[in-house]
């Protein structure tokens, strides 16, 4: 499975949508529909699941699903 559809299988954990519907524009909250505390479970589930460590200053600004895989592969690059 590649990294994306990875990350988006982990998203649809937390929401209605499946992660094939997910589009990189859509918001954690208004789009999928996240709580503060299931888009805190979620940044937890990415650190574990590809073995990152977030900034969580940054990482609660994030809002669409492409900035999270922007910041994804910034950190798997660092």
């Amino acid at each position: 499975m590649d990294k994306i559809m990875e990350f988006k299988k982990l998203i649809a954990q937390y929401c209605d949508v499946a992660a094939e519907d997910m589009k990189d524009e859509m918001s954690f909250r208004e789009d999928l529909g996240l709580s503060s505390l299931d888009f805190m479970s979620f940044l937890g589930e990415i650190e574990d699941t590809f073995d990152v460590e977030l900034d969580l200053e940054e990482a609660v600004k994030i809002k669409t699903i492409g900035e999270a895989l922007e910041m994804l592969d910034m950190l798997e690059v660092a």
